[in-house]
């Protein structure tokens, strides 16, 4: 898949930060709902940080963002646009989290303890990459 199969649009790399700001807030409430045993907000909370860190990355390396409204559009931009020896790993652990938001949100059954913290690593290891690349 080419970049221009992927909607997305240009953002000015000096916006980055509002994104990376979205990313710190959606962690912060992702900590703060596991702290409480609020695994559905832990879940939600954590793909939203993924996706905005994501965002913040798209748009200080390369100037855009998916505008798609399949978010799993973003991990093959990450591919595209980021130059890392970790990138496709980590794209592919940003769909997975991605993959999460569905069954957090419409799937006919629980969301625990057991998927919220392992969803939360999982966020915490693809925030700890975008840190260290940022």
């Amino acid at each position: 898949m080419s970049a221009r199969e992927i909607s997305q649009r240009r953002v000015d790399k000096s916006r980055s930060g509002i994104y990376w700001d979205r990313a710190m807030d959606f962690h912060r409430t992702m900590r703060d709902a596991s702290g409480a045993g609020n695994w559905y907000g832990v879940g939600l909370a954590g793909v939203h940080c993924a996706i905005s860190a994501t965002d913040s990355l798209l748009v200080k390396m390369a100037g855009v963002r998916s505008s798609s409204s399949n978010h799993e559009d973003a991990a093959a931009l990450l591919r595209i646009h980021v130059r890392d020896a970790h990138t496709a790993e980590q794209a592919g652990r940003l769909r997975r989290i991605i993959g999460e938001k569905n069954l957090i949100e419409y799937a006919d059954k629980g969301y625990g303890e057991a998927e919220g913290v392992e969803l939360q690593k999982q966020v915490e290891r693809y925030l700890s990459w975008v840190r260290e690349i940022y």
